[in-house]
């Protein structure tokens, strides 16, 4: 979903062996917006974290500051929805999940460049509700 949203491709056989960074800029409602973007292309193994604390992992911790009030929004995306017959998820689940975590959700197709851009700009719009509104000038704005 990545390199669709910033390259406008879609790579079939797409093979990371490290995680990529990527930067874009992009403009949500009128407001310039440079993203810094980590794409660990949803293996474990590549992640953000060291190879030897990501080997099987079955599950993420969210860590957060109770001394701090500051809010992140959180985004679920189901990606790969061209994939009908291989769907074992329903949207339903997956919004149901999202809204237990009090999270957006959207699901997507890299493949078929269904909402790739959507994406990216929903969770800046939901930064920006959580900050109380868009800033003045060009605002980076960092997603993994």
């Amino acid at each position: 979903m990545t390199i669709q949203f910033v390259e406008g491709q879609f790579v079939d056989s797409y093979d990371p062996t490290i995680e990529n960074t990527f930067t874009k800029m992009i403009t949500v409602n009128g407001q310039e917006y440079h993203l810094q973007l980590v794409d660990t292309a949803g293996q474990d193994e590549y992640s953000i974290f060291p190879q030897t604390y990501s080997i099987d992992i079955n599950g993420y911790i969210l860590v957060y500051s109770v001394t701090s009030n500051k809010r992140v929004p959180i985004m679920l995306v189901g990606n790969k929805k061209d994939l009908h017959m291989e769907r074992v998820i329903s949207c339903e689940e997956g919004k149901a999940l999202a809204d237990s975590w009090n999270a957006a959700f959207m699901e997507s197709s890299a493949k078929e460049n269904q909402t790739a851009v959507e994406v990216f700009k929903r969770i800046i719009l939901e930064a920006e509700k959580m900050d109380g509104g868009a800033p003045q000038g060009r605002t980076p704005c960092s997603m993994m």
